[in-house]
């Protein structure tokens, strides 16, 4: 299974690769290093859940929502894999599942729902995606757990602390999200002012 996920996740992430080859500005990359640090940091701070498991800021939402869904993708696909390989956080050999989870289910899965969510009102769509974000990477990996060996025949029980503790703790991601969102806003408005400020000098 560690195999299948590896090879969807890199399916998944060439894909969006290939969709913004050639588009990507100047400040997108720049708020693309932004974002990507910021994640990063964030996702070392831990909260332990029942049955061995943990929960953290992930970020998928705010990446997507700033970066746009290829980009946010492989925005935490780079940080899982540096966490992964650097530190060992999350281990080597479900890589390709804490991929899939975080940086694709998460990713786009948030994307879609600020997409049909902000139609109606914008920061009631930066909220919602930051909390189904977590709430699905989280069913997908309670999923993905409960049917491994180590967790025998404990799907429900997996899944049911997975998602339902993530539930609760997706209201963090949420708030979390929609604070990061107007940062990097407010980061990238007056990073613009400044260039032309240059520029008109």
């Amino acid at each position: 299974m560690a195999a299948l996920f590896i090879i969807a996740s890199i399916g998944v992430l060439a894909f969006g690769t290939r969709k913004i080859r050639g588009t990507v500005t100047p400040r997108q990359t720049q708020l693309f290093g932004m974002v990507t640090a910021s994640i990063f940091a964030a996702q070392m701070l831990n909260w332990p859940l029942p049955g061995g498991v943990s929960a953290h800021f992930v970020g998928g939402a705010l990446a997507a929502i700033v970066l746009g869904p290829h980009l946010g993708a492989l925005s935490v696909a780079l940080v899982v894999a540096v966490q992964a390989l650097v530190f060992g956080d999350g281990g080597v050999l479900a890589l390709g599942a804490n991929v899939w989870n975080m940086a694709i289910v998460q990713v786009y899965g948030g994307y879609a729902v600020y997409r049909v969510v902000s139609e109606y009102n914008e920061t009631g769509a930066i909220v919602l995606a930051g909390w189904a974000s977590i709430t699905l990477a989280a069913l997908s990996a309670g999923i993905q757990l409960g049917l491994s060996p180590a967790f025998g025949s404990e799907l429900i029980s997996v899944v049911t602390v997975m998602a339902g503790g993530h539930a609760v703790l997706g209201v963090g991601e949420a708030l979390l999200t929609l604070l990061g969102v107007h940062l990097v806003a407010r980061f990238d408005a007056a990073d613009a002012e400044s260039v032309e400020g240059g520029v008109v000098a």
